[in-house]
């Protein structure tokens, strides 16, 4: 009872921390008025290729493909891995440790993200006429609100080194965890409250999310949050570590096998 309390406890501090509602989609991107001037700093010395470090981590590296929302590969993808800093890659070496002991293995689909591909997401986004994959990700959104809803920003907190986006895998079965909405998708669905309050764990009925696809979001939640990461309001699949060593830096340099 008491474990579960202060679990309880952090997710709530967690979320408090990150913000609330609609402005807050991409809360780790807060400091992108500040840091607007900053030069992106190439310097990738404090950074590891993820599988070095947790080798049962599957990738799926969503932008060095075509499926993705905008439709093509994005700038700055030259193979299909993920890196983060060293800190932030040993935090989620713990958290695959738990989740394998649980039955789970972890599915990350974007880990750091350079500022050349945030600038190609912006260029994407104010051109109204490519649409290509919105049926896939967007069709409820009109490609003309993405920046004022805060989908698309000219910031990322990916850009910084220590956000993750991830997912669980059954490891006997292979199959990926139903969290009842894709990666990437633009809408309320991906909010980890859709369905019940992630701070205590508890469903509420509705029309969207099942009460096993909501129950298999916390089991990810619960994990990244016990191991230092923090989320966003606004997607499932999102944590940033807390303790991130370049709170105010903004990267550049080629996602590519360190």
């Amino acid at each position: 009872m008491i474990q579960r309390l202060l679990l309880i406890i952090g997710v709530a501090v967690a979320c408090v921390a990150c913000g609330h509602g609609k402005a807050s989609q991409n809360a780790d991107a807060k400091g992108a008025a500040v840091a607007a001037d900053a030069v992106p700093e190439e310097d990738c010395s404090d950074f590891v290729t993820i599988t070095d470090v947790v080798p049962d981590a599957i990738l799926e590296i969503r932008y060095y493909s075509t499926y993705n929302f905008v439709g093509a590969r994005v700038d700055g993808y030259e193979q299909p891995t993920a890196l983060l800093t060293r800190r932030a890659a040993d935090s989620l070496r713990a958290v695959s440790d738990d989740l394998k002991a649980q039955g789970y293995r972890i599915k990350i689909y974007d880990a750091y993200r350079p500022q050349k591909a945030v600038d190609h997401f912006v260029r994407w986004a104010a051109d109204l006429g490519d649409t290509l994959l919105r049926q896939s990700f967007y069709p409820d959104v009109d490609k003309s609100l993405l920046f004022e809803q805060d989908y698309i920003m000219k910031r990322s907190g990916h850009t910084r080194g220590s956000t993750v986006d991830l997912t669980l895998v059954d490891s006997h079965s292979g199959r990926e965890l139903d969290m009842g909405g894709v990666f990437d998708w633009f809408g309320n669905e991906s909010h980890p409250d859709c369905g019940g309050n992630p701070a205590t764990g508890k469903y509420r009925k509705n029309d969207t999310i099942t009460a096993a696809q909501f129950a298999n979001r916390m089991v990810l939640r619960r994990a990244m949050l016990s191991h230092g990461f923090k989320p966003i309001d606004s997607e499932w699949w999102h944590f940033t570590l807390c303790d991130e060593p370049y709170p105010d830096t903004y990267f550049t340099f080629s996602v590519r096998q360190l």
